[in-house]
């Protein structure tokens, strides 16, 4: 939105040709979800108070989760306001992957939404019945990988590759693609709800990733930093910086929030729509593997669940003590805030390999 102003500006004052620099407006977009986030927290903080329905506890975890009964949920639609204001304010509204990533956020936070509507208003802990939850998430997921199949540009925007091993390129043909595109979009979504467990545990890595996939969206979208580093040219791919650099500022906004003792949740409108639109970043800028470095702890926490499950299917034994993992070391006895600041350094090593795949090839 205002890009277009700037552009028609820079024909008066050289200036506002700034306004053409991702990194400057990445930076703008950064600032403007901070603030709005932190802005508009308190004032949505007591409105989802008033509902006096809180995050469902669940009755066999940690005895200290008790006293989080009654913490507002819901908060991630304050990520999800403060990233499309500040998309809407700084991105190049005429980029169609800008526009994809936002309808993918907004109709995953949708789902979450409704998920959380369930439990806060009719009073339901278990929300949206699961085959719904899923039926509606492969929906989207498949509407957006026939989107960027079907959009396609070039012969890269639709080919594999393998982080390390630069002469390894396999090209996919539609359904192929497109499965890929659904898995990774659905299961990222899935797994950051599923790590959202603890307060601020589930944001941080968010952010990092985000700022991770950033890079990777600048550099895919520029032909130089393209071709020096050997990694896919994506023509317009370099504009999702705005919304990485929205969802780090907006991210970062929110964990003031949600930083321990939290003072509201994030919940499956956050949870959902954040996971979502990092999946479908990765598979635009064709970066999934990477990803799965990256955002290693959310892949982690969805293993757990899956072992401990299969486990105790097939041998009537659990693994670990309570799954998702990070319950299993607070029952272990490791207090929550050690729990989440030791995801976050294992995130942030993960997030410094992912980005040392740009310059190994």
């Amino acid at each position: 939105m205002l890009l277009e102003l700037a552009r028609w500006l820079q024909g008066l004052e050289s200036f506002f040709g700034l306004f053409n620099y991702l990194t400057f407006r990445g930076i703008l977009a950064a600032l403007t979800a901070l603030l709005l986030s932190l802005w508009w927290g308190p004032p949505l903080i007591r409105k989802l108070a008033q509902y006096k329905g809180g995050q469902p506890i669940r009755q066999d975890g940690p005895q200290t989760h008790f006293s989080k009964a009654g913490t507002p949920t819901m908060g991630g639609a304050l990520i999800l306001i403060a990233v499309l204001a500040a998309v809407l304010l700084w991105g190049d509204l005429r980029n169609k992957y800008v526009w994809v990533v936002l309808a993918v956020m907004l109709a995953f936070g949708a789902i979450g939404w409704y998920d959380d509507w369930i439990k806060i208003v009719r009073r339901d802990p278990n929300g949206l019945k699961s085959r719904w939850k899923y039926l509606l998430q492969s929906l989207f997921g498949l509407a957006a990988g026939l989107y960027l199949y079907y959009t396609a540009d070039v012969p890269a925007s639709t080919t594999f590759y393998i982080p390390l091993f630069k002469a390894i390129a396999l090209p996919m043909v539609g359904i192929t693609f497109v499965a890929l595109a659904y898995f990774w979009i659905v299961g990222f979504s899935n797994a950051v709800n599923l790590t959202d467990g603890l307060d601020g545990l589930a944001i941080m890595p968010t952010v990092l990733v985000a700022c991770a996939l950033g890079v990777f969206a600048y550099a895919s979208g520029h032909a130089q930093f393209a071709e020096y580093l050997q990694i896919p040219r994506i023509p317009g791919a370099g504009e999702l910086v705005i919304i990485c650099a929205a969802i780090a500022g907006a991210g970062l906004g929110f964990l003031w929030f949600n930083t321990y003792p939290a003072m509201v949740f994030m919940g499956d409108i956050g949870a959902l729509a954040l996971g979502a639109v990092l999946g479908t970043i990765a598979v635009i800028v064709r970066q999934e593997l990477v990803l799965v470095i990256m955002g290693g702890i959310f892949v982690i926490e969805t293993l757990s669940v899956m072992i401990q499950v299969a486990s105790f299917k097939l041998t009537g034994r659990r693994v670990f003590r309570m799954a998702p993992i990070h319950h299993h070391f607070e029952l272990k006895g490791w207090p929550e805030p050690r729990v989440i600041v030791r995801f976050w350094i294992i995130s942030v090593i993960l997030v410094l390999v992912g980005l040392a795949t740009l310059k190994v090839r």
